[in-house]
């Protein structure tokens, strides 16, 4: 049997850092790496965009170096915010489904952002993390979407993918938001720089605004 216990111990501790930060303090998120062979690299831009962004715009002081941790290694819990991406196939093993489990219930936060094709990957890694805890679609009155701007309609439509409507889907776990999962929306391709994709300022400005809110409701939680 596996030993949960140090697992939930380092979750107390977590819970005493996360809320202990805000966004005044010199913070710094990171990049969630996984096995199974999908691209979690993608958008290497992206994070840094995103960050200046939000020290701009919210007055928050995060470092713009930003970490690569793994989903099994203790060092997530230095971070009150991963981030993941991708196109293709992810496996979490055993151990890394108990740590970032762990990470999520004792008050960290993943933010899931599809870059096309990771969708049936992850929605059954996630399951595993949480079994009796489905995603759900957020309403577009949830507080997400009215932080530093409004999204009325809810997430922005930065990339066509499958041409489906954009969704914001979340776990909760026991009253909190712990994961955000952008679906047909690609949000972090519109962090990156404008030469990358070719997106229009209006679609980038959109993207990195919602970015701006989700980071703020990580912090406001």
């Amino acid at each position: 049997m596996r030993n949960k216990i140090g697992y939930y111990i380092i979750a107390f501790i977590t819970v005493l850092l996360i809320t202990s930060a805000g966004p005044s303090n010199n913070l710094q998120i990171a990049l969630l790496k996984y096995n199974g062979g999908g691209d979690w690299y993608a958008n290497p831009t992206a994070l840094p965009n995103l960050v200046k962004f939000c020290n701009k715009v919210l007055q928050t002081n995060i470092r713009e170096d930003i970490a690569t941790v793994e989903v099994g290694s203790k060092e997530i819990f230095n971070y009150p915010y991963l981030d993941m991406t991708g196109h293709g196939n992810v496996v979490f093993s055993p151990q890394e489904v108990d740590n970032l489990r762990a990470y999520l219930i004792g008050g960290g936060f993943l933010h899931i952002s599809d870059n096309y094709g990771m969708d049936q990957f992850i929605r059954t890694q996630m399951n595993k993390v949480f079994p009796d805890i489905d995603f759900v679609e957020l309403p577009f009155s949830h507080p997400i979407y009215h932080q530093r701007y409004n999204f009325p309609k809810g997430l922005p439509k930065i990339h066509e993918h499958d041409g489906s409507r954009p969704q914001g889907l979340g776990i909760i776990f026991e009253g909190r938001v712990v994961c955000f999962y952008d679906y047909e929306c690609d949000l972090g391709d519109g962090w990156e720089d404008a030469d990358v994709h070719h997106d229009s300022e209006q679609k980038r400005q959109e993207a990195l605004q919602m970015g701006a809110n989700i980071i703020q409701f990580v912090f406001n939680q």
